[in-house]
């Protein structure tokens, strides 16, 4: 998809989560979030959105020792430089970003590990190498799926950040500094899932990564 129909596709989900009452939406998407992050805010506040960039980009540059980081992410999100322009503000820090679009792919057919994806992770991740980055964004929410893969690829040496864990981060702090936490934290939590693809398809699959507690998913 393109840009204008990644924005258009995640506003009309929004609209939805707000007509459902939320009292916070997270953007977990790299590419929706360099869409759409500043129409989603005007458009729905005060409820806060939260995005996956900004989160990463401030991790990485507390994590990396040479200034040297590396970004990966899908063709979107690359071609939009959202990354690139985040670090922007940084200083001393030098960015190398490299597209891996068939990561995705992959990932939701349930393939994390094996011949195939070490090849492809190789070739991907090769200009990386060469740049020696020491700190490494995984741009996607789907790649902390193959953080197992690219690290073997990349090496001890390099540090991985995962956009999607300080995102969670984020949305603790935003819902804290609101007082919007539950206030029971020993309830137990209601999760509905809704899906804008095959419903089956996505319970089969999140049902490998998010454990049996997925159960009933919506088509949206």
């Amino acid at each position: 998809m393109t840009i204008p129909e990644i924005r258009r596709h995640a506003l009309a989900i929004g609209d939805e989560l707000v007509h459902r009452g939320v009292k916070a939406i997270v953007i977990a998407c790299n590419t929706a979030s360099a869409a759409c992050l500043r129409d989603a805010r005007e458009r729905y506040a005060p409820i806060p959105v939260i995005e996956v960039i900004l989160p990463a980009v401030r991790r990485a540059v507390v994590a990396t020792k040479t200034g040297r980081i590396g970004v990966i992410g899908t063709e979107a999100t690359i071609a939009s430089r959202a990354y690139q322009d985040s670090f922007a503000a940084a200083r001393d820090v030098e960015i190398t970003a490299v597209a891996c679009p068939r990561f995705v792919d992959f990932v939701e057919r349930g393939i994390t590990s094996g011949r195939q994806i070490l090849g492809l992770a190789e070739g991907y991740l090769e200009p990386l190498q060469e740049a020696g980055v020491d700190t490494l964004v995984l741009g996607c929410t789907h790649y902390p799926l193959l953080s197992g893969v690219v690290q073997l690829v990349m090496g001890d040496q390099v540090t991985l950040v995962s956009s999607a864990e300080e995102t969670a981060k984020d949305t603790v702090r935003v819902l804290t500094e609101r007082d919007a936490l539950h206030p029971h934290s020993n309830r137990v939590a209601r999760r509905h899932f809704s899906a804008t693809g095959d419903p089956d398809s996505f319970r089969k699959l999140s049902t490998r990564f998010l454990g049996p507690s997925v159960g009933h998913v919506e088509h949206f």
